[in-house]
């Protein structure tokens, strides 16, 4: 693809694990470095991740972002001063449904609810919490396969993934894309001014529709495809190297 014009990109979405993060979790200096050469230079910076806010502050924070912050793969949308502006909620009869195929397929499961994320321990009463995700993680392809079979006969559910062996489910209508549309309208310009790093399915939506969706160098093979370029891995500072390509 043909470099665009560096000043056409006003704001970057970046995923956070898989992405940001190299495999120990931290954010490497070269990407801290990126980002805030990008952020002197007028751009928004937007950390977009499947994870809440109660398992992305501390790192999110060790950024000094200026801008919004896109939580539970689009569910919540928070503005520069940690206000939230936007929440989409996950039916908890959908909730339920989904802990019964966990019961009968006997696989390992979490979910995301507003007050907690709930990995071992689930609660009594599904109803007495307000639910925005549910993820599945399926070693085995066939069970796997059956269970997205299972998920995919309700349409009021948006199905992705944030590794090749497991599913994350959100509220229909529900994905990044749509939330960073929200965050580009509130700051007066359009999606083709934004540029999408990211490396899973969860990621594919804003990939897409960013103005450049850029894959990581360990992204699945079909966000690869769909995007507009690939950088290098997770490991090896793909996050800077885009920066540096597409916005410096």
């Amino acid at each position: 693809m043909e470099k665009k014009d560096r000043n056409l990109i006003k704001l970057i979405a970046i995923d956070m694990d898989g992405t940001l993060l190299n495999e120990r979790k931290e954010i490497s200096e070269e990407n801290r470095k990126a980002i805030k050469e990008a952020e002197e230079k007028g751009v928004h910076v937007v950390i977009s991740t499947g994870r809440t806010r109660m398992t992305c502050d501390e790192l999110v924070q060790s950024l000094s972002l200026q801008s919004y912050l896109i939580t539970v793969n689009g569910s919540e949308i928070w503005d520069e001063r940690g206000e939230l502006i936007e929440r989409k909620l996950l039916h908890t009869t959908f909730v339920e449904q989904m802990w019964q195929l966990k019961q009968t397929h006997n696989t390992i499961c979490w979910a995301a609810s507003v007050d907690n994320v709930w990995r071992d321990h689930f609660p009594e009463d599904f109803t007495a919490h307000e639910w925005m995700k549910f993820g599945f993680d399926i070693k085995n392809d066939d069970v796997r396969k059956t269970v997205l079979a299972e998920l995919e006969k309700n349409p009021e559910l948006e199905i992705t993934n944030s590794s090749p062996t497991n599913l994350e489910i959100n509220a229909a209508g529900v994905n990044k894309a749509k939330a960073i549309e929200v965050v580009c309208n509130r700051l007066g310009f359009a999606m083709e001014n934004v540029l999408a790093l990211g490396d899973s399915l969860n990621d594919l939506a804003m990939i897409k529709e960013a103005g450049v969706g850029v894959a990581m160098g360990n992204a699945q093979p079909f966000v690869k495809e769909s995007a507009d370029w690939v950088t290098s891995t997770n490991e090896e500072d793909g996050v800077a190297k885009a920066i540096r390509t597409w916005v410096l």
